[in-house]
């Protein structure tokens, strides 16, 4: 397809997402603008109806929001799409990973993986996701497959989402000497970053010690998945951002989950925050899979949300994101790689709303500088982009599916979402 060239005319966007020469107004800060497109680019973003009347119209946007593409900054590419064949019978934390062994084991092939991260990429794809990191099982027979099936599926899914991968094993296996071969594996691996799974009963600063030499020696950023629990005496978070600290630590280092954090009193809460702070860290938040799994009884109405502080962090200025974390494996039997539906449940979930403010940045702009893109809409950037059907915040988090056009390279695009029976879990 060849690239428009034209204006698309009258549409919105977030004030916190473009650079663009108008004056945000009203409740949501939306500037109503002019987007003129030329060679997969913004020509440039004017204030609407400033457009020049001789650049031919690609269409009326009738005030409708537009996006920078998601970047789903935190998903399991390889469990995905499993539960049919392998639920979670207590719904519990410990019943998903019992669950997702036993998948493991009976069903992981190479081909099984390949056909199952394929078929997720295609709903990211087609719900406007352009970047995506996904943690990757480095265990066993399956940890030596998948990361080359990820070089492979890298390359060809360029130019259409970037794709970034995190080793996951426990915090403990750094301390093998066997980890140099993980290690090895992400160095190879364009984007690749060291991940571990770090409680507060399985931290220790010799096993950090371990994960941030290896990560300084083969030049590698962390993504650590850190207190996914509702532990009340005590957080890794702290000792990981302490650790980060006293080594000086020059890579980035994403912290997802946090949970526990909002189990602590108020004034360790506080010290907690601050050390995030000063460390460097940034936060991913995962209020779908937590509020599903935290604080599960049988029989039982659970009390607590299990959702990190997301407010507190962020008032303090550390960077917090969300992401889609499992989708329709045991961990979290729903979702569909859609993250305008992820944003829409963290608003009502986390409160981000009255007003909505600069969270839209949480599941676009800033996840992408993470993973090191600039997706601010403007003049001179890439003419990527979601056009909703929606005219306002409240209309786009209420029907976060309907009327949503995606425009790559300054062309249109209808991918289309994949059918389910075009992937076969049944075994």
């Amino acid at each position: 397809m060849q690239n428009s060239t034209g204006t698309i005319r009258n549409v919105r966007i977030p004030a916190c997402l473009s650079s663009a020469p108008a004056v945000p107004a009203g409740p949501d800060d939306l500037l109503s603008c002019d987007l003129l497109i030329s060679g997969g680019t913004f020509a440039d973003i004017l204030p609407a109806g400033t457009a020049p009347a001789e650049m031919p119209d690609i269409l009326d946007g009738r005030g409708r929001i537009v996006l920078p593409l998601f970047a789903d900054i935190h998903t399991h590419l390889d469990k995905s799409f499993i539960w049919d064949r392998t639920p979670n019978p207590d719904g519990t934390f410990a019943g998903a990973i019992g669950a997702v062994d036993r998948d493991r084991e009976a069903f992981w092939t190479p081909d099984d993986v390949q056909a199952r991260m394929e078929f997720s990429l295609r709903c990211a794809w087609a719900h406007g996701t352009g970047f995506l990191r996904t943690h990757l099982d480095t265990m066993g027979a399956h940890g030596e497959a998948v990361w080359p099936l990820f070089r492979d599926m890298q390359a060809r899914w360029a130019g259409r989402i970037t794709l970034q991968a995190v080793s996951l094993v426990m915090l403990e296996r750094y301390l093998d000497p066997e980890s140099v071969r993980i290690a090895q594996a992400v160095a190879e691996t364009p984007g690749g970053m060291l991940g571990a799974v770090i409680m507060h009963d399985n931290v220790t600063s010799d096993r950090l010690d371990a994960l941030f030499g290896l990560a300084e020696e083969y030049g590698c950023d962390l993504d650590l998945h850190v207190d996914e629990n509702g532990f009340p005496d005590g957080t890794a978070l702290e000792q990981i951002a302490e650790k980060a600290i006293s080594r000086r630590f020059q890579g980035k280092i994403v912290c997802g989950h946090c949970c526990s954090l909002s189990r602590q009193d108020s004034e360790r809460q506080k010290d907690i925050v601050a050390r995030v702070r000063d460390s460097g860290i940034g936060i991913v938040s995962l209020p779908t899979c937590n509020l599903y799994l935290q604080d599960r009884k049988h029989g039982a109405t659970p009390f607590w949300r299990g959702v990190t502080l997301v407010h507190e962090l962020a008032a303090a200025g550390v960077p917090v994101m969300f992401a889609s974390d499992n989708v329709r494996d045991p961990f979290f039997p729903y979702g569909d790689y859609d993250m305008l539906d992820v944003f829409s449940r963290c608003v009502r979930i986390a409160q981000l709303d009255s007003p909505v403010g600069n969270w839209p940045e949480s599941v676009t702009t800033r996840p992408a500088r993470w993973m090191g893109h600039n997706t601010t809409l403007r003049s001179g950037g890439g003419a990527d982009f979601i056009l909703t059907g929606a005219r306002t915040m409240n209309e786009m988090l209420s029907r976060p599916g309907a009327g949503r056009r995606l425009m790559r390279d300054g062309q249109f695009i209808e991918p289309g979402i994949p059918d389910y029976d075009q992937l076969s879990t049944e075994q």
